[in-house]
């Protein structure tokens, strides 16, 4: 019998498998597709996404790929590339992060990274395959799932050959086509179209020597559209995303006519691959039937713009991942698994409707006048590069999105507000009971989160504070219980810390430890 069957191969569905197996519980990723597509999708991993990775040992392997170490990951805004720069959001290359310049105001360990999922998945899939406990079959498609009491029987195909895996459970991180929720029949809902696409992935070394004039990650530029070029690998690879009504019909529009009015005029290049697409705003209506879940696009998609989609996916994963091994070493009830949709559904419709705001200010209305010469067009552009400063830093710094989502509200969490907003901007960091834990700094160099323990992790503040009844209750109960002292980096005396790294409960020394952990981890008592 398989534990965990995994439904798809992308980003949540690597990242999930890559947790279970080191939690120790056994999965089987089964991928349709023989080989990873050609066209590059998400280009940014999330600071969170790297705090997660970083867990799972690979954030420096990560950052180490995609652009070249020393690429700024600068943001451009620009008539045409070849034209008149109107604003600019300068960040540090991938090499100044490894370096740690200015670490010491980072509100995390692992700031984002800008790698294509084109570099990002390799890497995860070699890792997972190197993962005792971990199964991967690509070229093996779902065909059936037929649910039981007690397990899951899922028919999958391969090679031409059809067959039963008898699972535990199930989870479906197979895309915004996702055959898993269609077998469940969960339908999607929010707005179906909020902007169309032509996605155009070129060769282009004329176009890399162009921008090396002044070296950007993304250049977004407006011509007849607003478009952005995305650098690939720093050199020649390169992204055209441009953007349409939702009502237009892009099947008329030709990339290479696109490109040159991205750039400002021809370069030479190949084009390797056009995808016509639609942005959209979607969640799905649960996110669990049964002994079955949705994880990624399969759960929500909505229109990219800051890679949030993905890293949400990854999000997923992190929740569901060590509620899944905790049933399965049978230190919570399957109880537990309840709080999955409930902490994870209400985060996917507040990022849902921050995206769509974002998207829509993103892609408003640009005065044809910036592009005019002499003091018309200046004028243009710097009432463009005003506007831009308002809306356009929280996308590229979304620290909201990052450390600001929670599970206040959640029956896990004792002492949440549940009524916290998510935006994508803001974020206190300030510890609350079913936030991210807020990163510091220890005085070795580390940071916290790196002495939390695989399970939960008791964080006292005050030494004076007996914990000896909280490993006592722990034990009793088999719940993994790591203690950490950090004298006075936190406003509570203690705080009970998820395998997460979300605050489960933090207060003083009168607390009840039992009924704590029981809340914790589901246990009716």
């Amino acid at each position: 019998m398989t534990g965990i069957l995994i439904v798809g191969a992308g980003p949540a569905g690597l990242t999930l498998a890559l947790d279970l197996a080191q939690r120790g519980v056994p999965c089987h990723v089964v991928e349709a597709t023989g080989q990873r597509p050609v066209n590059p999708r998400c280009n940014t991993t999330s600071a969170r996404s790297m705090e997660i990775f970083r867990r799972l040992g690979l954030a420096d392997e990560i950052r180490r790929a995609g652009l070249p170490a020393d690429h700024p990951t600068s943001i451009q805004y620009r008539t045409t590339l070849d034209g008149e720069e109107i604003y600019r959001i300068d960040l540090p290359s991938a090499q100044d992060v490894l370096a740690g310049k200015g670490k010491e105001n980072w509100p995390t360990p692992e700031p984002q990274h800008r790698i294509s999922q084109l570099y990002l998945e390799p890497i995860l899939e070699k890792h997972a395959r190197e993962q005792p406990g971990l199964t991967l079959d690509r070229g093996t498609r779902l065909v059936e799932l037929r649910q039981h009491d007690d397990h899951v029987e899922a028919v999958v195909e391969g090679a031409g050959q059809r067959r039963t895996l008898r699972c535990a459970y199930v989870v479906g991180c197979d895309g915004a086509h996702s055959t898993v929720r269609r077998q469940l029949g969960i339908r999607y809902e929010g707005v179906d179209a909020i902007q169309r696409f032509v996605s155009t992935f070129v060769r282009s070394p004329e176009l890399g020597r162009l921008a090396a004039k002044d070296r950007a990650w993304t250049y977004w530029t407006y011509g007849r559209r607003i478009a952005s070029l995305i650098a690939i690998d720093g050199e020649s690879l390169w992204l055209n995303h441009v953007a349409f009504a939702p009502d237009h019909d892009t099947e008329t529009e030709d990339p290479e006519q696109l490109l040159r009015e991205s750039v400002g005029r021809p370069v030479e290049h190949e084009v390797l691959g056009v995808v016509r697409w639609t942005g959209r705003r979607l969640v799905a209506q649960r996110y669990r039937a049964g002994r079955v879940f949705l994880a990624g696009d399969a759960a929500h998609i909505w229109i990219p713009v800051g890679g949030f989609g993905m890293n949400a996916g990854i999000q997923d994963a992190a929740t569901l991942g060590w509620m899944l091994a905790a049933v399965h070493h049978g230190w919570a009830p399957p109880e537990l698994l309840d709080a999955y949709e409930l902490e994870r559904k209400p985060v996917g419709e507040q990022f849902a409707t921050a995206v769509g705001a974002q998207a829509r200010t993103s892609f408003a209305d640009v005065s044809p006048d910036i592009h005019l010469p002499g003091p018309e067009g200046e004028r243009a552009r710097a009432e463009l590069a005003a506007r831009l400063a308002e809306t356009e830093p929280r996308r590229y710094s979304p620290d909201g999105f990052s450390f600001g989502y929670h599970y206040a509200g959640s029956p896990l969490v004792v002492g949440g507000e549940d009524h916290a907003e998510i935006t994508m901007g803001d974020y206190q960091d300030r510890a609350r009971p079913g936030f991210r834990l807020p990163h510091v700094w220890l005085d070795d160099g580390r940071p916290v989160f790196d002495v939390l323990g695989p399970g939960f992790t008791l964080l006292r503040t005050d030494p004076g504070v007996a914990v000896t009844p909280w490993t006592t209750v722990a034990r009793d109960l088999g719940i993994p219980l790591t203690v950490v002292d950090l004298p006075g980096r936190y406003p509570a005396q203690l705080l009970l810390v998820r395998p997460d790294q979300h605050i489960a409960w933090m207060g003083g020394a009168d607390a009840p430890p039992e009924e704590l952990l029981t809340t914790a981890t589901a246990r009716r008592r």
